[in-house]
């Protein structure tokens, strides 16, 4: 192999070390993809949304895959807070190895409670324009909850499809540390392969 084609091939190589480097630091503390598998988000995200989740909306952290299990996951600091609304992505408490995505009802402090399918924050309706209600004329048992004090450090998680949704009024609050991000743009979206939403692609969340 020639000089000029030996540097060639050693550029090549270290274009593509660079890249990989670039792409787990990244993840690791920018932004990560999530697609999403169920309809417990609808209609604000639809089965087959691939979304873009920002992670350092609250807090910068060190990324637990790169480092050692005593280290990883540690706040190096702090950037905001979460707040009601914000659509996120957080560690199943039942299962910590599964990404959920939910939208945060309530905050730490909160006294949360639900009157036939109406939800209270601290004994006053919450105003909630992308609530759907799939089966309206009927009343599930987690229709009517609490009151419930949301712990300090833990955020009350819940579906915007309500009659579709398995989250904090079947298990609990998420601590805030077990938040990944929040969500950020759509990127991809599609039903099947001959299907691409082409208007949802785009969209942004605040």
């Amino acid at each position: 192999m020639s000089h000029d084609s030996m540097k060639s091939f050693r550029d090549t190589i270290e274009a593509v070390v660079v890249a990989l480097l670039l792409a787990l630091v990244i993840r690791a503390f920018v932004v990560q993809a999530f697609k999403i598998p169920s309809g417990s988000m609808l209609d604000t995200l639809q089965i087959g949304d691939h979304l873009l989740v920002t992670k350092f909306a609250y807090d910068v952290r060190l990324p637990s895959n790169l480092l050692l299990e005593t280290t990883g996951g540690k706040v190096l600091f702090r950037v905001g807070d979460p707040e009601r609304g914000d659509i996120v992505v957080f560690k199943f408490p039942e299962d910590e190895s599964k990404d959920y995505i939910k939208r945060i009802i309530g905050l730490p402090g909160d006294i949360i409670e639900i009157k036939d399918k109406v939800v209270f924050i601290n004994g006053n309706p919450l105003d909630e324009p992308y609530v759907l209600h799939t089966k309206p004329g009927i009343m599930p048992v987690r229709d009517n909850f609490g009151p419930y004090k949301v712990p300090e450090g833990n955020y009350f998680m819940m579906g915007d499809n309500r009659e579709g949704s398995y989250d904090s009024r079947f298990w609990g609050p998420v601590k805030r540390e077990k938040i990944v991000g929040k969500a950020l743009i759509i990127y991809w979206s599609w039903g099947s392969i001959s299907d691409i939403r082409f208007d949802r692609i785009g969209t942004i969340f605040n």
